[in-house]
């Protein structure tokens, strides 16, 4: 029940902040669940691919969506989805651990900063 939970809380910030659910997930799955750092980034990607699907079919039908940027940034987004998850097979986690959480932090302050 409590992964379902965590399920549910990840697809409700998903759809309203449009935020990747590997920033809640992958944390969730390190500290909570003590997955590795590769095994724990996969499994995120794995999860919000149902939610991405869902919250994009209900932002289409109230025509959220400009597909002509979100075709040509989806195309990208495949080709660097590929690219990095070669990369990750070949980083230490203590290394995708530090580079993620400065990820966090250039993002948080970036938001804050506009």
């Amino acid at each position: 029940m409590k992964k379902i939970l965590i399920g549910i809380v990840t697809g409700i910030i998903c759809g309203m902040f449009a935020s990747g659910g590997g920033l809640i997930l992958v944390p969730i799955f390190t500290c909570i669940f003590k997955l590795d750092e590769k095994e724990a980034r996969a499994t995120s990607i794995f999860c919000i691919l149902p939610m991405v699907v869902l919250t994009s079919i209900i932002y289409s039908k109230n025509d959220f969506i400009d597909w002509s940027l979100g075709m040509k940034c989806a195309i990208g987004g495949a080709i660097g989805g590929f690219i990095g998850s070669k990369i990750l097979s070949k980083i230490p986690d203590k290394i995708l651990k530090v580079a993620f959480i400065g990820f966090m932090f250039y993002a948080g302050f970036s938001i804050i900063l506009k």
